[in-house]
């Protein structure tokens, strides 16, 4: 997958990468995000080397929002 505005095709190729607090120590099914960047990358954790979605700030607290507050089904 070619690279573009809104994608990484190999997300090993940043630093920074976390997963949530709330995924537990077992868990693999989860997604990580990295800090540092000027836009928000989003990884499955499963796949380290393969894409990454890339986010606005002001996008990604928007969906943090709407999942905090119950709004995606």
């Amino acid at each position: 997958m070619p690279s573009n505005d809104r994608t990484l095709s190999d997300a090993s190729t940043l630093t920074g990468w976390f997963k949530s607090s709330y995924s537990g120590g077992t868990n693999d099914d989860c997604v990580e995000i990295a800090s540092g960047h000027t836009t928000v990358p989003v990884r499955d954790s499963k796949n380290a080397s393969g894409p990454a979605l890339l986010f606005s700030p002001g996008g990604w607290a928007s969906f943090i929002g709407a999942v905090k507050g119950g709004r995606l089904a």
